[in-house]
Parts: structure tokens; C-alpha cells; sequence
């Protein structure tokens, strides 16, 4: 493949994301009772966390499209027409009919960078440089306070998924200095995942028109060269007009999604909750620690037990959603020097 061809790569997947999305809008106003499409775009990053890192896990983007609650993932004309010609090969991927159900389509960015970015030779005792692209094709579907995700994410890691460019192009922006070391990233990997999560919720006091408090509880895995994973975790949230969803902490693959409500809620007035939430990791391979796959590439003795925890804060008003995260890691490879923190702020919007 030349090198023309791997930097359309990432420009391929943009522009089928931001078509699907366009599709999904024009369709929607067919779609009568039944919610509304909602766009949300999120940005980690660790310049959010509070104590000057540029290392680990140093940058994410994520655009997220969720579709009305569906009939069918096939044949319901709230999706657009290439998405229910998908689904018919995706069958696997979602359930039978729930009470309510939904798609969810997501494209996004993701850099992992070592600690020194000064260094130009290949620091063998710190995690690889890798860049990463990757599309999403979710599928909601809820019974009561239950909720079954699962996702099917492909794209691209190593240089045609730009993590240089993107990098470098930003720091430039802001008047940082640039990384030194992407010439030592892994190789183009064409990468694939498969994601299942179980989540309940349990509303203790809960009301979408007052003060409430919930516990969302959640467990599942992934399974692919991108990376596979036993997790199992929970959330717990206090505010006054909390959502009638599964979780306000975004930060699993899982948790990208804004799953379908029991009622189309027409509140247009504020509202706010806190919320803190924990995942844990059993990790079988993760391609950002352990290198490429299918050929030698420079890796870390990863570790094989890794847990998230956060907490944060959402504010809703009409049509409007924003949520700002902290998150804290432990671990994730032997002679690590640094834990890593950042933070995650997320915009959505009811169209």
C-alpha cells in the first residue's frame, strides 16, 4: 500500500462517519414519538489532570451519533438507509426486539505516548508510540433497568492512523514542545474488537423531575487484536432531574452510548447530578502495551489487572448535556513511573 493511500485511511473513515450522520438526521424526521437523534463529542486528555502529564494515555476524540429508540435494526426508517443494509450482516451483533432499543455510531481518535518526548532513540522501558483510529457500530437494547450493549469497533493503528500529525499539530497550536520518538511507533496494524457489557440499573430514589440518587452496575468484556478484557464495575449518582439512562461516565467503549429511555422526556429546564464511578480490568492483550500483533514491534511487560475510578459532575439544560470527568489509573505495565491521570469532557446535543 503507498503511503497516498494509508494517509487517506483516516479521511475515508471521517467522511463515512459524518455521511452515516447526516443519513441518520434526514431519516429521523420520519421518526414520530420515539426520541430523538443525539450527537455527542468527547475529549480526554491529560493536560485535564492536573499534574502536567504527557504520557500514557495522552489524548482521545470521540464523535458519537445514537439513534431514536428503533422498531427494527433493519427495516425502522429512523436509520438511515446504508445502516439498516449493515445490519443485515450484523445480525450476530444485536439482540431479538426489547422494550426499547437503539443504534449507536462512533468515530474517534486515540494517542498513547511514553513519558520523555524528547528522546528521538527507542526507550525500551516505556510504553510504544501508537495512534490509533477507530470506528464504532453499537447496538442498544433495554428491558426495564436492564441494559445489553454491544459494539463492533474497526479501524487502524500504527503511522497512517496519523498519531504524529495530530499530535505534533496540536502542540504547535497550543506553543508545546513536539514528541521526538514517533519515528519509533508500532507498525499499521488493521485492527478489530468486539465489545459485550450487561448493565443494571437501580434507581433508589430516583425521579426525572426532582432530587435522586441511582447505582448503575455493569459487566462484560472484549475480545480482539485491539485488545480483550474481562471488566466488571459501577457507578452511583446524586442530582436533581437524573436521566433515565445507564451511567453519565463514558470512559468504557461500552459507555460511549446513550442508551434508549423508557419515556421521551420533553424537560427543558436545568439539571444536575454528581456522580463516581469504578471499572476493573482482567486484561488478556491490549495492542497499545503489548505492540503489534502479527509482527515484532516494541512492547512493555504489560500488567494483567488494571482498574479506572473516577468521578465527576453533568449539567443538562434543554437540548443540552455537559459532563466534565477526572479519571485515575492504575498501573498498566511493569517499571511504570507515573499513574496515569486525565480528564474527560463531553458535549451532547438532542437534534
Amino acid at each position: 500500500m503507498t503511503r497516498h493511500r494509508l494517509a487517506t485511511f483516516p479521511a475515508a473513515l471521517l467522511a463515512l462517519a459524518c455521511w452515516t450522520g447526516a443519513s441518520a438526521q434526514t431519516d429521523s424526521t420520519r421518526c414520530v414519538d420515539r426520541g430523538d437523534p443525539v450527537v455527542n463529542m468527547r475529549s480526554d486528555n491529560d493536560l485535564f489532570g492536573g499534574r502536567g502529564q504527557d504520557q500514557g494515555y495522552t489524548n482521545g476524540l470521540v464523535f458519537t451519533l445514537v439513534s431514536p429508540n428503533l422498531s427494527d435494526y433493519t427495516r425502522d426508517p429512523c436509520l438511515p438507509t446504508p445502516a439498516r443494509w449493515l445490519n443485515r450482516y450484523l445480525r450476530r451483533f444485536h439482540d431479538q426486539p426489547f422494550e426499547q432499543q437503539n443504534m449507536v455510531f462512533s468515530f474517534g481518535h486515540a494517542l498513547f505516548t511514553p513519558e520523555d518526548y524528547r528522546r528521538t532513540d527507542l526507550i525500551e522501558d516505556d510504553r510504544p508510540y501508537v495512534g490509533a483510529f477507530l470506528l464504532g457500530f453499537g447496538y442498544n437494547a433495554r428491558r426495564a433497568n436492564q441494559l445489553r450493549h454491544s459494539q463492533l469497533r474497526l479501524g487502524m493503528v500504527g503511522p497512517s492512523a496519523r498519531g504524529e500529525q495530530v499530535q505534533n499539530g496540536w502542540h504547535s497550536l497550543i506553543g508545546e514542545e513536539h514528541f521526538q520518538g514517533w519515528d519509533n511507533q508500532i507498525g499499521d496494524e488493521f485492527v478489530v474488537q468486539y465489545v459485550h457489557e450487561r448493565s443494571h440499573r437501580h434507581p433508589f430514589a430516583s425521579s426525572n423531575a426532582g432530587w435522586g440518587h441511582d447505582a448503575i452496575s455493569h459487566w462484560g468484556g472484549a475480545l480482539g487484536n485491539l485488545g480483550s478484557h474481562a471488566n466488571v464495575g459501577a457507578e452511583w449518582r446524586f442530582g436533581f432531574r437524573l436521566p433515565d439512562d445507564f451511567g453519565s461516565s463514558p470512559l468504557r467503549p461500552a459507555g460511549e452510548n446513550t442508551a434508549p429511555s423508557l419515556a421521551i422526556s420533553r424537560n427543558t429546564g436545568l439539571g444536575w447530578h454528581l456522580f463516581v464511578a469504578a471499572d476493573g480490568r482482567a486484561v488478556i492483550n491490549d495492542i497499545a502495551l503489548d505492540g503489534n500483533t502479527f509482527k515484532h514491534s516494541h512492547s512493555v511487560d504489560a500488567r494483567h489487572f488494571v482498574a479506572d475510578y473516577g468521578w465527576g459532575m453533568v449539567l443538562t439544560y434543554a437540548r443540552w448535556k455537559f459532563a466534565f470527568a477526572r479519571y485515575y489509573r492504575t498501573w498498566e505495565f511493569q517499571g511504570q513511573r507515573e499513574r496515569p491521570e486525565f480528564g474527560s469532557f463531553t458535549i451532547s446535543l438532542v437534534m
